[in-house]
């Protein structure tokens, strides 16, 4: 397959264009290097695909439909992987305007330029943001989705929206895949589990909103590029699925095995909830492993594990 992959310079892209080009497909990687965070730590998440033969990085932005078209015709794109977005909860309250621009306008860019150069199969990143305060628990994905809590959770349903639109109209072969916390190495700077190490390795207090129950359903980076991976090659019709791990976890639990896991006790500064957050997400999986064969692999202990050991190798002693 040659795959047009936007956000290929982020943490889920990165480690999805390693995998990809491991399995001997052509990536091409769209990006457009924001200062969302740190620009030059999309490089670096690049950096063991430099030089790869079966790869391009291309940048710009997911708004310019004119450039994505000519991509996927130049390359003869048969496939398309959307990870590009505007992220965060917190994020999209402060700048709604824009967090709408990117990940509303930008997919309906996407969708157009796929359209006019026959480019029918989509696999996209969407959230588990979407549910909401759902009261079913666990999330399934024929729930009510209608009742988002932030900005960026009405972005992501409204493209889902968007895509179910071009498969109706246009045939596209589509999968929105609702992420539930991804986390692992190359993590996101401002997400939990990375701002915790970093902020207990130096002896900082870490800022926890609200009593420290809320609950989230933690994915490991390997399990959430398996589950992009084979959405990818069952492809068929249009679907919604829960890409998420096997259980929720509590955060004052999760700040426990993180500190179990770099070895120090953390001081915690507690403050009020914050505006669009959610109390729990929690996954049903089984449309998902029932469609493409999903099963999480990664428990969550070892997962922050393996991440505190890539932190302390790849972020300390760099």
């Amino acid at each position: 397959m040659v795959i047009l992959l936007t956000g290929a310079a982020g943490f889920i892209g990165s480690h999805l264009t390693e995998h990809l080009l491991g399995l001997g497909h052509t990536v091409i990687g769209f990006d457009n290097f924001d200062n969302q965070y740190d620009p030059a730590r999309k490089q670096l998440n690049l950096r063991l695909i430099k030089g790869h033969r079966n790869v391009n990085v291309i940048e710009g932005d997911i708004r310019d439909q004119t450039l994505l078209a000519d991509v996927l015709r130049r390359y003869q794109c048969d496939t398309v992987v959307h990870l590009a977005a505007r992220t965060g909860v917190r994020d999209s309250v402060r700048e709604p305007a824009l967090c709408l621009d990117v990940n509303v306008n930008g997919t309906l860019s996407l969708l157009e330029a796929m359209r006019t150069t026959n480019v029918r199969r989509l696999v996209m990143a969407s959230s588990s943001s979407v549910y909401g305060n759902s009261t079913f628990v666990p999330f399934r994905e024929d729930d009510d989705a209608n009742l988002p809590l932030s900005p960026y959770a009405m972005s992501k349903r409204s493209a889902e929206l968007l895509t179910h639109t071009y498969h109706h109209l246009h045939g596209f072969n589509v999968a929105c895949l609702r992420f539930f916390t991804v986390y692992g190495p190359r993590q996101r700077p401002e997400m939990a589990i990375s701002r915790f190490t970093e902020k207990m390795f130096g002896g900082q207090p870490i800022t926890i909103f609200g009593d420290g129950n809320t609950s989230r359903n933690y994915t490991y980076i390997y399990d959430t590029v398996m589950g992009i991976t084979s959405a990818i090659n069952h492809l068929n019709g249009f679907d919604l699925l829960n890409i998420g791990g096997a259980a929720s976890t509590n955060l004052r639990d999760l700040v426990s095995m993180i500190e179990r896991a770099v070895g120090r006790k953390a001081v915690i500064d507690w403050q009020p909830n914050q505006p669009g957050d959610v109390t729990l997400t929690c996954a049903d999986l089984h449309r998902a492993s029932n469609r493409i064969g999903y099963f999480p692999s990664i428990q969550i202990e070892e997962g922050i594990n393996r991440f505190v050991r890539w932190y302390q190798q790849s972020v300390l002693c760099s």
